[in-house]
């Protein structure tokens, strides 16, 4: 067992940097790591028929990093304390009503499409970071990998399509671009405002922050509002 959770760690490791090297090249906001990398081994475990359960031999360790991952944005988080508080309120403001409008605009699009309640309870906290929406999904009734799935693809969808917004509104502010990004696609929007500088990477954890607590504060309360 240790064989195999090794080695499927280091080929997510080798393909991670495979497809970082990649991007580095072009650019294209299409080609970002994560999922570029995420595509690759889907297709290496589809072609050599590895069942799931035996890619999370190995894959349990890189989830377990997920947590300590979302603790070290505090870091860069505390060196911009300051430009913290001086933008709490755009900050706080932008985080909220960015967290709402995700959250009910997935509940209204799957319930116009009829989809049954296990999948409405599980894509409403998409707009919140991995580890804790897991937690959210499952309290409400919903099924956790499924809620997995809809926050990587609002992650997905958020980190490439976040850069053609930036430039078509010709958004030029580190804190306005680092909300936007922490707030529209969590983890991967954060590992995206990288490229914009500190001050952004540590506004969007502040924001991705700011969803999670909020998100599982009225999470419940929407839950309770659509199924009484």
């Amino acid at each position: 067992m240790f064989f195999i959770a090794t080695g499927i760690v280091l080929l997510n490791v080798a393909i991670y940097l495979m497809m970082s090297v990649i991007y580095r090249r072009f650019r294209f906001p299409v080609l970002i790591p994560a999922l570029t990398a995420t595509v690759l081994v889907v297709a290496i475990l589809l072609y050599f028929h590895i069942p799931y359960d035996t890619y999370m031999i190995g894959g349990q360790w890189i989830n377990q990093l997920l947590g300590p991952a979302v603790v070290a944005l505090a870091y860069p988080l505390y060196k911009q304390r300051n430009v913290l508080v001086e933008n709490l309120p755009a900050i706080l403001g932008g985080a909220i009503v960015g967290l709402l409008i995700g959250m009910f605009s997935g509940l209204l699009l799957a319930a116009g499409l009829g989809f049954s309640k296990l999948y409405v309870l599980s894509i409403l906290p998409k707009s919140i970071t991995t580890p804790v929406a897991i937690q959210i999904s499952n309290g409400l009734g919903g099924d956790s990998s499924l809620t997995s799935v809809f926050v990587m693809i609002a992650g997905f969808t958020g980190a490439i399509g976040g850069p053609l917004i930036i430039k078509l509104f010709r958004i030029r502010s580190e804190v306005g671009i680092g909300i936007g990004l922490g707030t529209g696609s969590h983890a991967l929007g954060t590992a995206k405002a990288l490229e914009y500088g500190e001050q952004s990477v540590s506004m969007s954890s502040v924001a991705m922050t700011v969803c999670a607590i909020v998100g599982s504060c009225i999470g419940p309360v929407v839950a309770w509002i659509m199924y009484p």
